[in-house]
C-alpha cells in the first residue's frame, strides 16, 4: 500500500457538460491492481480468462471486488466497509478495512502532482493496443508514477466506488484507466467509462484502498 497525499482534483462530465472540484483527504493506495495469485488466496477462486499468478485478476464484478474487499479485511483482521445484501452496498467510512477507491481518490492518485493526460510516455507506463499485442500483462512490468504506483493507465480497467450517473444509467459504476486492448485516447488520467455492477469484462479488474482511519 502506497500513501496517497490529500488534494484537490477536477472531475468531469461529458453528458451534462459540467466539472466540479473534489478535495481528497490523505489514504492509501495498492501499488498494483489485484493480482490472480492474490484474489485466488483470498477467495479461493480464479476467475479470470487467462491465467498467471501475477496477471491482473480480470472477469470480475463490481460487486465481486467489493466482496474480496471484505474478504482482504477480515482476513487481516481490519473491519469491512462494507455493509452488503442482495441488492445493495453501503459504505461505512470509519471502518480501517480495504475498499474500492473513490473516482476522484483514483484520478488524484494517477495524476501524483502532474496535470497532463498521463504521468509519463504512454509506452514507458502502460499496456494499451498499440505495445501490449492483445493480451494482458504481469502488473509492474511498466514505469510508475511518482508516487510509486504501477499500472493506473492500460492493463485493465479499474472499478471505483462511484455511479456513474444515476440520472442516465441508474446503478452503473465508474471505470477508469484503460485497458490493455485500448487504443491512446482511451489510456489518459480524464477518461471515464462504466459498467452494471453485476457485468464481469475480461478487461476490467480493481485494486484497493484504504482509509486512514483515526
Amino acid at each position: 500500500m502506497i500513501g496517497v497525499p490529500a488534494g484537490q482534483v477536477t472531475l468531469s462530465d461529458r453528458r451534462t457538460r459540467r466539472s466540479w472540484p473534489v478535495e481528497v483527504a490523505a489514504y492509501e493506495l495498492a501499488a498494483f491492481p489485484v493480482t490472480q495469485e492474490t484474489y485466488e488466496e483470498v477467495i479461493g477462486e480464479r476467475p479470470s480468462a487467462v491465467h498467471g499468478d501475477l496477471l491482473p485478476v480480470e472477469g470480475v464484478s463490481w460487486r465481486d471486488a467489493v466482496r474480496f474487499c471484505n474478504a482482504l479485511s477480515l482476513r487481516e483482521g481490519r473491519s469491512p466497509a462494507y455493509h452488503l445484501d442482495a441488492e445493495s452496498a453501503e459504505w461505512d467510512a470509519s471502518a480501517d478495512g480495504y475498499r474500492l477507491p473513490t473516482e476522484a481518490e483514483w484520478e488524484h492518485a494517477c495524476r501524483a502532482g502532474s496535470d497532463g493526460p498521463r504521468y509519463g510516455a504512454l509506452d514507458e507506463i502502460a499496456w494499451h493496443g498499440g505495445n501490449s499485442a492483445e493480451r494482458i500483462h504481469d502488473v509492474g512490468g511498466k514505469r510508475p508514477n511518482a508516487w510509486g504506483l504501477h499500472d493506473m493507465l492500460g492493463n485493465v480497467w479499474e472499478w471505483c466506488w462511484d455511479l456513474y450517473d444515476a440520472e442516465a444509467y441508474g446503478t452503473y459504476r465508474v471505470l477508469r484507466g484503460g485497458g490493455w486492448f485500448d487504443e491512446h485516447w482511451s489510456c489518459r488520467a480524464s477518461v471515464r467509462r462504466r459498467s452494471h455492477p453485476t457485468f464481469r469484462i475480461d478487461d476490467v479488474g480493481f485494486r484497493v484502498a484504504r482509509s486512514l482511519v483515526r
